[in-house]
């Protein structure tokens, strides 16, 4: 490794534990932050409310949703994903309003027989429509250790950054007559679920469930974010000044998502010229990093 790629390294490093301690310093109480809504006892909040697993078998899978809704904001959340042979199974951690129209911000992952890599799967839904999809194989097991996944929601664009690493951004063009997410307050959500066909390789693989159940830990949830609805008010502190409400990519931002898109991407929507037969959508003729 040459001294340049070692200092950057070593700077990357330092920003992620500095961010990690701030994570740790600002993250509240599993049991005051959500409420389960399925599964039963397959979620667990552990550890006095600083952990939750979700564990899927046969008969279910589980899951849970923030007290809150927001509209915009900063969502951090660590995860470590089902270890082994985890095909067919399917983790998550979105945004999402209720109704036919709905809006969504999703990061889904898609698991897969032992020795192959989880598919990391994000989308954006706006009024109902999603059609917006990219994914991703991660540059590290993300089954071994907890990792940190985050949505930032602003007016302008949505960043969906792994440890602090930019993967992807979607731009506001409301302007063009591209719907963008604006309006509708959105909760969290995260799951447990079975998808075995279609999650791994195209529904090929199913879930052996000899190895249920199959378990999920979560962690360090943190909604830095403008919350609506009644007895409410922005759970941002006035140090921070809302950083997430401009947030955008720098240089070094813009660095790092073209690594990530140029080395491991393996699909994105806006190339899918067979999909796409009339022409690629409006947004994809636009910088991605902008």
């Amino acid at each position: 490794m040459g001294q340049s790629s070692y200092s950057n390294a070593k700077a990357c490093a330092v920003a992620l534990t500095i961010s990690y301690l701030i994570l740790a310093a600002s993250a509240g109480s599993f049991y005051d932050d959500v409420d389960i809504t399925f599964g039963g006892e397959r979620a667990k909040i552990l550890n006095g409310g600083q952990d939750l697993s979700l564990s899927l078998d046969q008969y279910s899978g589980s899951g849970f949703q923030s007290k809150h809704e927001y509209l915009f904001g900063r969502f951090d959340m660590q995860l470590k994903l089902v270890p082994g042979n985890s095909a067919g199974t399917v983790t998550t951690f979105y945004l999402s309003s209720q109704g036919a129209g709905h809006d969504e911000i999703d990061f889904e992952f898609l698991g897969n027989s032992t020795g192959n890599p989880y598919t990391i799967h994000t989308n954006v839904y706006t009024q109902g429509t999603g059609n917006k999809e990219q994914q991703f194989h991660l540059w590290f097991d993300p089954t071994a250790a907890f990792h940190t996944y985050t949505i930032v929601w602003n007016t302008q664009r949505i960043i969906f950054l792994i440890d602090n690493i930019p993967v992807r951004v979607f731009n506001n063009h409301d302007a063009s007559g591209v719907p963008f997410p604006k309006s509708q307050p959105m909760r969290v959500y995260a799951s447990l679920w079975n998808a075995d066909d279609w999650a791994t390789q195209g529904g090929r693989v199913k879930a052996d469930w000899t190895k249920a159940p199959f378990t999920a830990s979560y962690r360090k949830f943190n909604a830095n974010a403008k919350r609506v609805g009644p007895n409410s008010k922005s759970t941002s502190s006035e140090s921070d000044n809302q950083a997430w409400s401009t947030q955008g990519l720098d240089a070094a931002g813009r660095n790092r998502i073209r690594w990530v898109q140029n080395k491991h991407m393996i699909y994105n929507y806006c190339n899918d010229r067979k999909r796409f037969t009339n022409g690629l959508p409006t947004e994809c003729k636009n910088s991605r990093f902008l």
